[in-house]
């Protein structure tokens, strides 16, 4: 059973240590022990499971233990005892607050205040499938899309009269479908032809040029992406009168009733010879207050720090990369990066997701670190690691349900900067907030098949389900803030001097700057680390 065991807590991405094992190796009910186990991990966010922190959350692992069916309690009762469980559950404190979920249309999850010495709340999940891949899961995995972003669409009272392709008959006017975009092309006229389906069909829709606006909304329309046409004509061809997106949109900017500050990093690149080091280390001076130049009550309420992706630079990710390593074993860079993140105060809580540079798959949703080789940031004991793309909600109090983030590390980002012809004329690697807003707008973190690897779960985990009140992301190596319908978002700058393949291709990094949100006032200020002769260094190389 140790080894069923061990090798569901190695596939979750976390560990349980030899006292837990021996206890759960006493009963046979290995399916309820898993249960129970994801359970306590979801809800301590902790990497490494004992029989300790079972002890220290008693109260819930009971809780945990009790809302088994009736047949699997009395199987358990033993195991309950030896943990020492076997007591009364107390009744909920009169201290209760809410958090947002998922789940949870109306967020109305009880939760006491010790539940949130963390107030971060992770409420994404991808579960690992290791299924052998068919043509079904694709068609599976883009009919599910088409059905979630449906459901958005279907609120728009401008696509009145909606039905589906099958059901259009003789000359219509004034009818409304939801299509994903199949096909695009342009005509002789200079006429853009789409090609759009349903689950029921599909249908040819034409964009006259005459209609200026409309026209230059369907140039920026990308394959895949799931969209509202209101339209005129018969089956054989209907002619576009206008085109809806799912778009994001929230109602307004929260703000949290105590003052504290989250941070925002990403693409460290740690273990490349570009890695600008003292730059870091001059970071890592200020969250711990050691520098003279800035405000140290502001620094004592930072709470949060997020990186999003590329931690280190990895092995073996092109041709050549062996020559710009500094440190060649993917192992020792998480080791050495580990003992520099371990200097940052433990009242700061670090969030981290995966990037493609760090040694985990490409395909999206991406996993938590591979802990055969990042064990040592498991250890850290104020790290929470999740997989990418990822939402979560931060800063709850009571009376106010916090903020959701949406963290993405931007694999897709080129794609849509080079083939969107608004992006590219913005030159959009170099301002990737526009290529954020472009994604929010479809709902879709890569909607067209072939911007990003993907694995087709049984749902599509790149769709943007709810809007965040903030979307940070990395990967452009540039640092931008900027605002669309109300959702905050923030592209965060890279800890690497400029490579030869970001001077391929024209792109201009930003270096060591770090965002700092203040969530009660929600004012941001960029903070400069940069050593200017570090980087300069570096460009000779």
């Amino acid at each position: 059973m140790n080894k069923e065991i061990l090798k569901f807590c190695v596939e979750k991405g976390f560990l349980v240590d030899n006292d837990l094992l021996e206890l759960f190796n006493e009963t046979s009910d290995i399916e309820s022990i898993k249960l129970i186990i994801e359970k306590v991990k979801t809800y301590t966010r902790q990497n490494i499971l004992t029989r300790n922190l079972f002890e220290k959350n008693k109260e819930q692992v009971n809780k945990f233990f009790l809302d088994l069916p009736e047949e699997k309690k009395m199987g358990l009762e033993r195991l309950r005892i030896k943990l020492g469980l076997s007591i009364e559950i107390s009744k909920e404190s009169d201290s209760e607050i809410f958090l947002k979920t998922e789940s949870d249309e109306n967020p109305n999850l009880k939760k006491t205040k010790s539940n949130f010495e963390n107030n971060i709340n992770v409420l994404s999940y991808t579960p690992k499938n290791y299924e052998k891949l068919e043509v079904k899961n694709f068609v599976n995995y883009f009919r599910k899309r088409f059905v979630q972003i449906s459901e958005i669409l279907q609120s728009r009272f401008e696509l009145d009269n909606l039905i589906s392709i099958d059901k259009i008959s003789g000359n219509r006017q004034g009818v409304s479908i939801i299509g994903i975009v199949y096909s695009k092309s342009v005509t002789k006229n200079k006429n853009i032809f789409l090609e759009v389906e349903d689950l029921t069909g599909r249908i040819k829709i034409l964009v006259n040029k005459s209609k200026e606006d409309l026209y230059k909304v369907a140039e920026e329309i990308c394959l895949d992406s799931v969209l509202g046409f209101r339209c005129s004509g018969n089956k054989e061809c209907l002619f576009a009168n206008g085109i809806f997106f799912p778009d994001a949109i929230i109602p307004e900017r929260k703000k949290s009733p105590v003052e504290e500050y989250a941070l925002f990093i990403g693409d460290l690149h740690f273990g490349s010879k570009l890695f600008l080091k003292k730059s870091f280390l001059k970071f890592l001076d200020y969250l711990n207050g050691d520098l003279d130049d800035f405000d140290k009550n502001e620094i004592k309420k930072i709470k949060y720090l997020f990186i999003v992706g590329d931690l280190v630079t990895g092995v073996g990710n092109y041709p050549g990369q062996e020559s710009d390593l500094e440190i060649t074993d993917l192992e020792e860079q998480f080791l050495d990066l580990a003992k520099l993140l371990e200097k940052i105060p433990k009242h700061i809580k670090i969030i981290i997701s995966p990037g493609n540079h760090d040694g985990v798959r490409i395909m999206e949703p991406q996993p938590v670190f591979d802990i055969k080789y990042a064990w040592p940031l498991f250890q850290l004991k104020n790290l929470i690691i999740t997989e990418n793309p990822c939402t979560l909600n931060l800063g709850a109090q009571e009376n106010f349900f916090g903020f959701d983030v949406l963290t993405y590390h931007g694999f897709s980002y080129p794609y849509y900067a080079g083939n969107i012809p608004e992006l590219i004329k913005k030159k959009a690697m170099n301002c990737p907030e526009e290529i954020v807003k472009y994604l929010l707008k479809h709902r879709h973190l890569a909607p067209t098949h072939g911007s990003t690897q993907y694995y087709p779960h049984k749902e599509d985990s790149l769709t943007i389900k709810n809007v965040p009140d903030i979307f940070v992301s990395g990967h452009t190596h540039k640092c931008g803030i900027s605002y669309y319908n109300n959702v905050l978002i923030i592209s965060v700058s890279c800890w690497e001097a400029m490579t030869r393949y970001q001077e391929k291709f024209g792109n201009e990094p930003d270096h060591c700057k770090v965002p700092m949100l203040n969530l009660k006032t929600r004012s941001i200020k960029i903070l400069d680390f940069e050593e200017k002769q570090e980087v300069s260094h570096s460009f000779a190389k």
